[in-house]
């Protein structure tokens, strides 16, 4: 703000400065508002309700620097006005809450001096009190073990000394915690081990991605009994999501990537009360063949939701071997291409289609989290006139729509799965989606990205083992890196095969 005495005397002067400062203020303004519509495009575009997108995260970049623009602009404001902030409209601000766990440090600043202009002195009558967010950054410490060696003077029976500590590698550098770290920042933060070799090195560790490597691989080695019964927990259940993702993997032979696959079998039961705890299990396979689909579902019975890939298709073959599958539909892929219609110009039938399908979406809002048989009293009562108008929709276009155009290939495939669409009429514990697999796989498209592709079948395997712990832990609420640390220490310790259930992340979370 500016002083009184630099304003200038004349009168054109001075309305020359207020002109210039408000265009100024304009222009700012304006920058701001274009950026904030830019944000909000943004946000629509990855998170709207009119979203297909599958991976939110590729937009992460993009709202970042707009952000930080505005935020720029903001701080050219306040450094200009600092005194008189503008109270007509007060910018919003996302400070953020800081958790009570974090430690305080209290820091008093006292005036220069406690003594008043006129001699007396001053008490205190009140305070004002403000919080920052601080970071001490990741520092490494050497834990140094010394086990003292006893003897007898009296006698010569022998040294007595206590056994070393269990490690995960024999002879090893590093804790489980340190393992554990390694293994949260490539599979959750998404950083190769050859940045996180660098990052090390700046605080003077040199460790080889090798080494790095090698830890990788024997904590997934030792996690292995756990992966199973978390496997073999989810096949127990009656209910299951499945979905597949693309796995590049290098083909040393061939000198380029192959293509393989992870699965993902998951559960999640909360949007029907269930008290199942939810978990995902991920698989390579070297390709997208249903003959994969088959091994990874053996001795599991009951509902599978899935997408509309014809491989799933085996598991409906009559001579198959095992318990019966029935196939869900996921009414999200209907209507996705349903949307990709409307994106390429009016399409007024698709549209019509695209408001049909969200008034299920509507009510399943609604009944979330009640208990099975109230969510297929409310389906019977307001979800079936709904699905009677879809078809009645779907009868009606079908017929007049060429079967080769995108919009007959999108209602065929709705006619092609109806049976399977319409299956959680009759079924209070089925979803309408399979999205909820669909999100466990966004982390690994996002590593894929960050990695290219798996250097090794078996490194893929690896990458499996330890997605689906990072996965669990997250949908159970548990923090990767605690579950991890404990994890791998009750393994170098022993822990017995028989009790392993006792080590899945629910179980760690319930202790907790």
């Amino acid at each position: 703000m500016l002083d009184s005495t630099e304003l200038p005397d004349d009168i054109a002067a001075l309305k020359a400065m207020l002109v210039a400062a408000e265009a100024r203020n304009q222009r700012k303004d304006e920058r701001i508002a274009q950026l904030e519509k830019l944000v909000a495009a943004f946000r629509q575009a990855a998170f709207g309700r009119r979203s297909e997108k599958s991976d939110p995260d590729q937009f992460d970049l993009a709202l970042e620097d707009l952000e930080t623009a505005i935020a720029a602009i903001h701080a050219e404001e306040d450094a200009e006005d600092r005194a008189a902030r503008r109270s007509a409209k007060p910018r919003s601000a996302n400070r953020g809450s800081l958790p009570r766990h974090l430690p305080r440090i209290e820091q008093i600043i006292e005036p220069e001096s406690l003594v008043c202009g006129c001699g007396g002195g001053l008490h205190r009558i009140g305070e004002d009190v403000s919080e920052r967010l601080d970071v001490i950054p990741a520092q490494f410490q050497v834990i140094v073990t010394h086990r003292p060696k006893y003897a007898c003077r009296s006698c010569t029976d022998g040294v007595v000394q206590a056994p070393a500590p269990a490690r995960l590698i024999p002879g090893g550098l590093p804790t489980e915690a340190m393992v554990a770290h390694v293994l949260v920042s490539k599979y959750a933060d998404h950083l190769p081990l050859y940045r996180q070799a660098q990052i090390y090195s700046r605080q003077g560790v040199d460790l080889d991605r090798s080494t790095l490597a090698d830890w990788v691989g024997r904590a997934a080695f030792e996690l292995r009994p756990v992966y199973d019964a978390l496997m073999a927990d989810l096949k127990r259940s009656s209910k299951l999501f499945m979905d597949e993702t693309r796995a590049p993997v290098l083909d040393p032979g061939a000198r380029k990537a192959k293509t393989g696959y992870f699965w993902a079998l998951a559960r999640d039961d909360r949007p029907w009360n269930g008290t199942a705890p939810p978990g995902v299990a991920f698989t390579y396979a070297p390709g997208r063949s249903g003959l994969h689909a088959e091994r990874i579902l053996q001795g599991f019975g009951g509902i599978l939701q899935v997408d509309g890939y014809a491989g799933y298709n085996r598991l409906l073959a009559p001579g198959r071997v095992g318990p019966d599958i029935t196939l869900a539909y996921c009414w999200a892929h209907a209507r996705r291409k349903l949307v990709e219609i409307t994106r390429t110009g009016p399409a007024p039938i698709a549209e019509e289609g695209v408001r049909l399908i969200r008034q299920l979406y509507a009510i399943e809002a609604d009944i979330r989290g009640l208990e099975p048989d109230d969510r297929l009293a409310v389906r019977h009562k307001r979800s079936a006139p709904a699905v009677a108008r879809i078809k009645d929709w779907l009868d009606h276009h079908r017929s007049r729509v060429s079967a080769k155009a995108p919009l007959g290939e999108a209602l065929s495939y709705i006619a092609k799965y109806w049976a399977g669409l319409v299956l959680f009429l009759t079924d209070g514990h089925i979803e309408l989606d399979n999205n909820a697999v669909e999100r466990t796989i966004r982390p690994i498209a996002l590593n894929r990205k960050n990695a290219l592709f798996a250097g090794h079948d078996t490194g893929a395997e690896n990458w499996a083992v330890i997605a689906s712990f990072i996965e669990t832990c997250k949908l159970n609420a548990v923090d990767p890196h605690a579950w991890l640390s404990s994890t791998l220490s009750a393994v170098a310790n022993g822990h017995q095969q028989g009790k392993v259930v006792e080590l899945l992340p629910w179980n760690f979370a319930a202790e907790v």
